[in-house]
């Protein structure tokens, strides 16, 4: 089994822990021109989607890190990682959905202007500021989704956990760590202690290029990144208007793919 991805990508990183939780054996291998929003790299990865993660098993290829997550979760049921109670499986699905959204844009728009170069001067103190605010009121938030026994899916580490964990470690790569003292910052002790979290964190930071790579990629138009959705919603509420417009003059940034578009 081969799972298409890219080490930094969080969803990516959602899979590779339910796997690695479940036993499953799995490989890895980045796609060729992935990032670059060109035909070789949507063939490469050989979906409608033309993103990662794609796990590709027996019968076909299956896209979407939520849609994989339902279907490892289906196809090898012990150890469960979604909770008993409906009502407990429909929260868990929600904090998956407020991080793969609100919270991955916030650390993708800080991604954009750390490493690939997006701003500088006072545009990007006005966006890292913005950033800085809402991952507060998101750290608030997840506070509140603690359950008592210290965990996010219920009694004990599950997929709730899983999909909350890259957001966070992410963030604190690029500064923004937890209330010091905080249930957060306990619950991100001890889930980073866990083999498959710890294992895919580091996969995640050996990727990390040195130096300024990834604007050099992006300059010589090597990385197209992609703004759609809860992306490009952040950016432009953010302050980020003229980042968008620079970008479609430059060609490096993209929409989704148009795999389905006629010629």
């Amino acid at each position: 089994m081969l799972v298409l991805e890219h080490p930094l990508s969080p969803y990516a990183q959602k899979v590779k822990i339910a796997l690695r939780e479940k036993n499953v054996p799995f490989e890895t291998a980045v796609p060729e021109g992935l990032g670059a929003g060109s035909e070789v790299g949507q063939q490469s990865i050989g979906t409608v989607r033309g993103e990662v993660p794609v796990l590709i098993v027996e019968e076909g290829k299956i896209f979407d890190s939520t849609i994989i997550l339902e279907y490892i979760e289906q196809r090898w049921p012990t150890p469960r990682l979604l909770p008993d109670s409906p009502f407990a499986c429909a929260r868990a699905r929600m904090i998956e959905d407020v991080m793969d959204t609100h919270f991955e844009a916030i650390n993708w728009g800080l991604i954009e202007v750390n490493f690939f170069g997006r701003a500088d001067g006072e545009l990007k103190d006005v966006l890292v500021a913005a950033a800085g605010r809402q991952l507060a009121g998101l750290y608030d938030w997840l506070e509140t989704q603690l359950d008592p026994s210290g965990w996010f899916n219920g009694p004990g580490f599950g997929w709730a956990d899983l999909s909350v964990i890259p957001y966070v470690n992410c963030s604190v790569m690029l500064g923004f760590s937890p209330v010091a003292g905080s249930r957060v910052e306990s619950w991100l002790a001890a889930v980073n202690a866990r083999p498959s979290v710890a294992l895919t964190a580091q996969e995640a930071l050996a990727a990390v290029p040195e130096g300024d790579a990834f604007k050099q990629a992006l300059h010589t138009q090597k990385w197209r990144r992609e703004y759609r959705d809860h992306r490009l919603e952040w950016m432009i509420k953010s302050g980020g208007m003229s980042i968008v417009l620079d970008g479609l003059q430059q060609n490096n940034i993209r929409f989704s793919a148009e795999a389905l578009a006629r010629t």
